[in-house]
């Protein structure tokens, strides 16, 4: 049989190494728009210079000099011809499969706001070409403007520190944030708080609170972004961090039912038989573990197995910026009736939720030490509460019993 695989990220490259394992006589093709195999969570350190573009290739197996792969890279997806399982790009038809697994990722949002959409010097953070236009463009810029203080955006931020360093020089980086703090869905303000405070003393200034409602400028380019409080703030490059859209455009009037992402079932199919997604194309979590499971469970629905995707638990953050490492899973916001612990010294901040006597999430800054412990505890709604302890000095200890023949054994 012969397998098609729309996108060379974390997931489609899963898929496409589980089907050549699991079928001797199969053969697959990959077809993406990137010309190159990379890590999406390294860009930075591709903007920092700190890295190259073979040195964040996830891939050191060999796959993609398998006989019997086939990657086609460069192209532009544009039509899905769901029963010929055969994609398009324009009039071309690029490939086609007995199956299909869409993993063609997401794409950067762009704020229909001013110029964002046509000016030269405003990029997104999500491909490796959006890294190096960045690049690039910070050889002429001085001054650059962030719009979003996420993960992505203070990664930007780090990247274009470290390539200041390197330079000898300091841009001028100024972060906008609608949120009222920044990393608002990665960890709660106390946490976030302590990377604002290592960002600003490395000169970045930011703006919480804040949105951008125009830009300013002339000649295809952004000078300044107008804020909410009419306050300007003056750019030569504009970097997009506002989130990301699953990269589905191309299956309009395929056939496949679509809403914001791909609609799947539980075992990753689409609506058509043959034909599943996975990763950020369905909407699924698109952290990098769990879009490699995605890909791993579509191709061996593929080649026969009766495999469900159960690991949806996606609620796990881990921050490191100026070797302040952070680990956030579950929930970092209480409810009403939760009890929540704290405790902290000049190095280490520690946050624990606990709901109806079980651990509903946990911070852990600086010393992340146990953190399997909690996730497990957090995933599988754990009670602690009638350990007759306190919660920090619970442990593996207290879920295990012992068999006959000493072995321990996991109780709960």
């Amino acid at each position: 049989m012969k397998h098609l695989i729309i996108g060379a990220g974390a997931a489609g490259i899963s898929a496409a190494r589980t089907i050549l394992k699991e079928r001797a006589e199969d053969t697959v093709t990959i077809v993406s728009e990137d010309r190159e195999v990379y890590s999406r969570c390294m860009l930075h350190r591709f903007i920092s210079g700190e890295r190259s573009a073979e040195s964040i290739n996830f891939i050191n197996d060999g796959l993609l000099s398998c006989p019997r792969l086939d990657w086609i890279r460069g192209k532009t997806i544009t039509r899905l011809d769901a029963a010929e399982k055969a994609v398009y790009a324009g009039d071309e038809k690029i490939a086609s499969g007995d199956t299909v697994i869409i993993a063609a990722g997401a794409n950067s949002v762009t704020p229909p706001i001013g110029e964002l959409k046509t000016a030269k010097n405003a990029f997104g953070l999500r491909h490796l070409s959006d890294a190096r236009s960045i690049a690039e463009a910070a050889g002429t810029a001085q001054r650059i403007a962030v719009i979003g203080a996420g993960l992505v955006g203070l990664d930007a931020a780090d990247g274009l520190i470290e390539l200041g360093e390197r330079r000898g020089k300091r841009f001028d980086i100024t972060v906008v944030e609608m949120a009222e703090t920044a990393l608002a869905i990665n960890m709660d303000s106390r946490a976030a708080l302590s990377y604002q405070r290592l960002f600003e003393e490395r000169g970045v200034q930011f703006y919480l609170g804040r949105k951008v409602v125009n830009t300013a400028g002339g000649g295809g380019f952004i000078s300044a972004l107008e804020l909410d409080t009419g306050a300007a703030v003056p750019c030569d490059m504009v970097i997009m961090a506002v989130g990301v859209r699953p990269a589905i455009g191309f299956l309009a009037g395929s056939g496949v039912n679509t809403g914001r992402a791909v609609t799947v079932d539980g075992k990753l199919q689409t609506n058509i038989p043959g034909i599943y997604a996975v990763g950020d194309a369905a909407g699924l979590s698109g952290i990098w573990p769990n879009a490699q499971k995605q890909g791993e469970v579509a191709a061996k629905n593929i080649c026969g197995w009766d495999l469900p995707y159960e690991d949806r638990f996606a609620v796990k953050n881990t921050v490191n910026f100026f070797n302040l490492l952070t680990l956030s899973v579950g929930a970092f916001t209480p409810q009403e009736g939760d009890e929540v612990l704290t405790r902290e010294d000049r190095n280490n901040y520690q946050k624990l939720i606990l709901r109806n006597g079980a651990p509903a999430g946990v911070i852990l800054q600086g010393n992340i030490a146990g953190s399997g412990f909690w996730q497990h505890l957090i995933k599988n709604k754990i009670r602690i509460d009638k350990l007759g302890k306190p919660a920090w000095k619970v442990s593996y200890a207290d879920f295990y019993g012992v068999e006959q023949n000493g072995e321990y054994k996991w109780v709960v």
